[in-house]
């Protein structure tokens, strides 16, 4: 049970400053970092499975397991939406008018 509490503090302080750092990024940063933190929750990913397929049946483990498992696929697809929705307003403006 002391490497749970463990974990849940690590994760604690970790987005306490993730959330920090990234409130004072400026906006011009946001693309590079977003395909940054989409690298980073790959890794997540890969370690959200990692815990689950090594929990043998341990509930907290598999809890945290499944919400890390959560957080990361959302923001993962998040990035790439947001990411496309932003290459799209650099791409070429389509008419109908035959041009």
């Amino acid at each position: 049970m002391s490497s749970l509490n463990e974990a849940l503090w690590v994760l604690l302080l970790g987005s306490l400053l993730g959330l920090e750092l990234i409130g004072k990024v400026p906006p011009t940063l946001h693309t590079p970092l977003m395909s940054g933190a989409n690298a980073i929750s790959g890794i997540t990913i890969l370690a959200s499975l990692s815990l689950i397929s090594q929990a043998q049946g341990n509930q907290p483990l598999l809890l945290l397991g499944a919400i890390s498992l959560g957080f990361a696929l959302f923001n993962v697809v998040g990035g790439f939406l947001v990411t496309d929705r932003m290459l799209a307003m650099f791409g070429r403006k389509k008419s109908g008018a035959g041009r």
